[in-house]
């Protein structure tokens, strides 16, 4: 199906089904800033099959970063609307778990069709709400539907295991199941992929699943459940709420929910991971990091700038598996002033602007944050290679850019290092030693993902055997794993036993049933068909 008014933003934010057949306005995704001077789109609650409008007496605006012009309201949801959407789960998760895995594995092979078929669209409200480019925001989908497309395989990943005739006449078998209503928490900067990981993977297991966004980018998970509507999935199965605080409380609290993914920070991803466990929930919590990228100098050095550069601006910074800190080994650090060049021809500008290399941060305190952590390494004594605090982006004056910013002779005991700055920043210190580097990595509290640039295999080997880091990169810059593995994020990184997608993913969401079974042979009754000859009246 091709959603022939996904350019019509006004109905995109709104959520409102007319987007989906005639739309009455069919504005153009340039006509946004003209549009929300008059009146700014109201997003929807998603509720037991419908987008609502919210009575609550609390929005919040939601900002196009590269200008900071409101574009739409997102309701902090009430208490009711929550209690509604929670109990739209329950109702559901009876018919839905009990639905034939195939019949769910057909909804998401129709779901992951209309994701591919939309990518450009989707993306589009990615860079209206989010400020990533185009490219990038394409990116962001185009992981999500990985996550989709693997779930289609559900049929094998569910399977259990059997062991016949483990004493006599006697049985063992295991099978799993869907443990019921879940819930998903996602960030702001991957308003695609984040959520992809979480309420896929709890469907198609046959839980049931409440959704709350980023109340910053709500936008393109309401698109997303439009479609897994479209696809066939029945009312109840996915509900969408929004807000703050009050609405990740709520999740942590309600009895109903039996499992939350987490995204995000570490303070909200401690509260949440401590708050709902205490309540008997599963949780799995992926949190801050600091990514190191150790450079040794037997690397192949046009690569490794460049998956430097990349790894270390993409996304201007914001998100955990960014490559934000870089080790120098030896003669390596002879490579820092190319570094500082190549960053310097990176395109700083509003993301669906043609060409942008680094679109904005998502808000005017994103930005502050990061410069004046900028700032505090120069007042520790770290020496500034690339200052991006002053960038000027014609046309886009009011927007909330940083442009690649470098800083070297940083130590672990900087403020620069000890923070996430989660932005275009790349922080940068120099080792003697393999050893050395290895150490550094090891004492620093975060596992997400880190990486190392050689061309020698025993380095490589070394290195992956002793750095305590939960995903590893060998000349690859970002180690996330496709969804046929799982995100093995550890330490500071991650709270809970069991990690996103992947086999752990389907665990996360499933319970397993064990059968030990006795029929004996004895009990049996045995007949069977006379195929002799008759021998009439022998």
């Amino acid at each position: 199906m091709e959603y022939r008014h996904f350019n019509c933003i006004l109905c995109l934010l709104r959520g409102t089904k007319a987007l989906f057949r005639s739309c009455p306005h069919n504005y153009r995704f340039s006509q946004v800033v003209a549009l929300h001077v008059a009146a700014a789109p109201t997003t929807k609650l998603f509720i037991d099959g419908k987008f609502v409008e919210s009575n609550s007496s609390e929005w919040l605006d939601i900002h196009n970063p590269a200008t900071n012009e409101v574009v739409g309201r997102v309701p902090k949801a009430t208490q009711d609307e929550m209690l509604a959407a929670v109990d739209s789960c329950s109702r559901a998760y009876k018919s839905w778990s009990n639905t034939s895995i195939l019949s769910r594995q057909q909804i998401f092979l129709r779901y992951q069709q209309l994701i591919k078929d939309n990518i450009k669209e989707l993306a589009k409200m990615i860079t209206l709400e989010q400020g990533k480019t185009l490219a990038d925001a394409e990116g962001d989908v185009f992981r999500g539907l990985q996550v989709v497309e693997h779930a289609c395989s559900i049929t094998s990943l569910m399977l259990g295991e059997t062991l016949p005739s483990i004493t006599r006449d006697m049985d063992t078998y295991t099978y799993r199941l869907p443990i019921g209503v879940c819930a998903g928490i996602a960030p702001f900067n991957f308003p695609a992929m984040i959520p992809l990981w979480m309420f896929p993977i709890g469907m198609v297991c046959g839980n049931t699943y409440l959704m709350k966004p980023s109340e910053r980018v709500p936008g393109c998970t309401m698109l997303l459940a439009k479609m897994l509507q479209d696809a066939g999935a029945p009312d109840g199965t996915l509900n969408i709420i929004h807000g703050q605080h009050a609405a990740v409380n709520f999740i942590c609290d309600h009895p109903a929910i039996k499992a939350i993914s987490f995204v995000g920070s570490n303070p909200a991803g401690e509260h949440i991971y401590e708050r709902g466990s205490k309540n008997g929930k599963r949780v799995q919590s992926n949190m801050g990091a600091k990514n190191h990228g150790v450079v040794m100098p037997d690397a192949s050095k046009e690569n490794t700038i460049n998956q430097l550069v990349g790894a270390a601006f993409g996304a201007a910074g914001q998100r955990c598996m960014a490559l934000s800190t870089a080790i120098f080994v030896g003669e390596s650090r002879e490579w820092l002033p190319e570094l500082v060049e190549r960053s310097k021809s990176l395109r700083v500008n509003a993301g669906d602007q043609p060409g942008a290399d680094v679109g904005p941060l998502i808000s005017p305190e994103a930005k502050a944050r990061v410069e004046s952590l900028i700032q505090s390494g120069v007042d520790e004594g770290a020496k500034l290679l690339l200052d991006g605090r002053n960038v000027n982006v014609k046309g886009y004056e009011n927007g909330n850019f940083v442009g690649p910013t470098i800083l070297s002779n940083v130590s672990p005991s900087m403020t620069c290092y000890k923070e996430e700055i989660f932005g275009p920043v790349l922080v940068v210190l120099e080792a003697d030693s393999l050893d050395e580097a290895i150490s550094v990595i090891n004492n620093n509290p975060y596992g997400n993902g880190t990486a190392i640039f050689t061309t020698n295999g025993a380095t490589a080997r070394k290195y992956t055997h002793e750095v305590d880091v939960g995903q590893i990169g060998v000349n690859v810059p970002i180690p996330v794993p496709l969804p046929m593995f799982s995100f093995t994020g550890s330490r500071g990184s991650f709270r809970g036993d069991t990690n996103f997608y992947g086999k752990q993913g389907i665990q996360f969401y499933t319970q397993i049933k064990t059968v030990t079974s006795q029929w004996k042979a004895e009990d049996a009754t045995v007949t069977s068909p006379a195929v002799t000859m008759p021998t009439m009246g022998r």
